[in-house]
């Protein structure tokens, strides 16, 4: 082979190997992306994100307005895919009374349920809150667990998850612990919703996602910069190339939903586009 035709060859390899590592690194249809919603139909607002291209919305519950949601959902094709649990914050399952973590498992299964009725299949919950000698990280990890195995029942029932997502809350700012968290609970039906720009503060969110693994079955699209705090995405430190790529790995398929503002759901659904490769 002469220099001209091993040149030629050559990149021709490089190209095909460009547009394998394209391909390979495309979420086009296996990803699903999302908006929060709240608990009541906006028909105004649900026609705009269907129109700009979204898959679906995540609402809020308890309280959530099941049937009247879903009737809209369904004739508009935006299937709402899950819920916030709006309760674990004030009502938290790390509550040192057990009266109060009680009430926050009863309102997470509502939760769960409303989610199952509006045709979701999942709750994302917040287990709790370090704060002082009375919820210390120890007392989170293993009061939460405690109410959490006792919904693995209903879960199963329902076929709707339990997702956990860290936060800044003092509770498993490592992807170590936070791995080791979802393990101890030892259900599937209790897996991680990872939020891609919470947890960037602490260590790369592509570290994050790799350690995880397939724990991970939902995604918050979030960015964060230590210069600029939460901020519109790609303007943070998140390296969404290599978030794409452990992605990649884990083999990601599911939803993904916008949290936060790009200064309109315009810029929004081109930014997930463009940095989940949708």
């Amino acid at each position: 082979m002469n220099r001209r035709n091993f040149l030629a060859c050559s990149s021709s390899l490089a190209l095909s190997s460009d547009m394998l590592s394209a391909k390979e690194l495309s979420f086009n249809g296996r990803i699903k992306k999302a908006v929060k919603f709240g608990k009541k139909p906006n028909e105004i607002l649900m026609n705009k994100i269907v129109d700009l291209g979204f898959d679906g919305i995540e609402g809020s519950a308890p309280g959530l307005q099941v049937h009247e949601m879903k009737k809209v959902c369904q004739e508009m094709n935006l299937p709402m895919h899950g819920v916030v649990y709006n309760k674990h914050w004030k009502v938290r399952l790390s509550n040192p009374d057990p009266q109060v973590s009680r009430e926050s498992r009863l309102g997470l299964a509502q939760a769960m349920k409303e989610s199952k009725g509006v045709g979701g299949t999942s709750v994302l919950l917040v287990p709790g809150r370090v704060k002082g000698d009375q919820e210390t990280h120890q007392d989170l990890w293993d009061r939460s667990i405690r109410q959490i195995r006792k919904l693995i029942p209903l879960a199963k029932e329902l076929r709707v998850h339990i997702l956990i997502e860290t936060v800044w809350n003092g509770f498993c700012y490592q992807p170590e612990q936070f791995r080791d968290y979802i393990d101890e609970i030892e259900s599937p039906w209790v897996q991680a919703y990872f939020d891609i720009g919470n947890m960037q503060k602490f260590a790369p969110s592509h570290e994050w996602i790799r350690i995880l693994g397939k724990r991970t079955l939902k995604l918050d699209v979030k960015d964060w910069g230590s210069k600029n705090g939460f901020c519109p995405l790609g303007q943070g430190d998140v390296d969404w190339k290599k978030v794409r790529q452990e992605l990649e790995k884990t083999e990601f398929a599911g939803w993904a939903t916008r949290e936060g503002n790009d200064g309109g759901l315009e810029n929004t659904v081109k930014l997930m586009d463009q940095l989940l490769r949708l």
